[in-house]
């Protein structure tokens, strides 16, 4: 039942863990359950028309659970996460202030504690950002990573080399700022106390087995088809949404670069890494109840921590 909001504000309640672990299910159930809605925190569900390759749910799935900040932008935009913090934060406050309770669910772990914690976003210089792009299209990912890691060791070992427009980001902040990129990264504090994040545990077997049947069932059911759309729209153009694991592989594919097998496999063996990556950034942080997955009372348990 919804929580009455003449006696109680609800909770913040945020489902988290690797791709393919569970999370939509469990999401949907405890939204069901606490009178809740949908919000969320997949930087990719973001995009319209990527929705295959996102596994982002259709509509007829959705239980007629309203869903928040999906379809937002063009895939020739670029997603910022000071931005999403802004709309998450806003959907939040609007739904709490009806009495709802928001039920965060996505992959992108950054996106979840920018919205979750204490986090400042520092400005932003056009100026510095070209010379640090141009550098970038010059010398490489390595050389800018390189100099990354001289200025500031842990922010090169939370990002991949290749994830070049975050080593640009985090070197035009150390310049704009003096202070490590790190140093702006979220705290483990609550905006509001009110938050709990659950957990969806799965053992590495069966989540690699699960990404394996994602994958062939994404290109079954017609990701070349939905790429071919999106690049007509300008996916290629798109610095944030071409970069997305299956879309690049996809894309490559349809350049005959790869064949469909090859970027099959490509797009599994991607998959199991970032679902490692996000698996490893959840478990530092000791607020999350951990749940299994096949717990046959998940749903009760789940709630019985957003409700302690």
């Amino acid at each position: 039942m919804p929580v009455d909001p003449t006696t109680a504000e609800p909770p913040v309640v945020a489902v988290v863990g690797a791709t393919a672990s569970g999370k939509t299910a469990l999401s949907l159930d405890l939204a069901e359950r606490l009178g809740g809605e949908v919000v969320n925190t997949d930087a990719m569900q973001l995009y319209r028309g990527m929705d295959i390759g996102t596994a982002k749910l259709p509509l007829a799935e959705r239980r007629g659970v309203p869903h928040h900040l999906l379809d937002r932008l063009e895939v020739t935009e670029p997603a910022s996460v000071a931005e999403f913090q802004g709309w998450a934060r806003a959907t939040i406050a609007a739904l709490r202030g009806r009495g709802r309770t928001p039920v965060l669910v996505g992959g992108s772990a950054l996106y979840t504690r920018a919205v979750l914690d204490r986090f400042e976003f520092p400005g932003t210089d056009d100026a510095v950002r070209a010379r640090l792009e141009a550098e970038l299209a010059d010398a490489g990912a390595a050389a800018l990573h390189d100099r990354l890691r001289r200025l500031d060791p842990e922010a090169a070992d939370r990002i991949l080399v290749d994830n070049s427009r975050r080593t640009v980001r985090a070197l035009e902040v150390i310049e704009l700022t003096g202070r490590p990129f790190t140093a702006t990264l979220p705290v483990l504090e609550y905006v509001d106390p009110r938050t709990v994040q659950v957990g969806v545990d799965v053992d590495r077997p069966t989540l690699d087995a699960r990404i394996e049947r994602r994958v062939d069932a994404m290109y079954d059911g017609g990701l070349l088809d939905e790429v071919r759309d999106l690049l007509a729209s300008g996916l290629a153009e798109g610095r944030t949404a071409s970069r997305a694991i299956g879309y690049r592989e996809a894309m490559a594919v349809l350049a005959g670069e790869l064949t469909e097998a090859e970027a099959r496999e490509r797009t599994k063996a991607a998959t199991r890494r970032f679902a490692r990556r996000q698996d490893s950034w959840f478990r530092k942080d000791p607020r999350i109840t951990w749940l299994p997955h096949d717990a046959p009372d998940l749903v009760d348990r789940a709630l019985a921590t957003v409700l302690a």
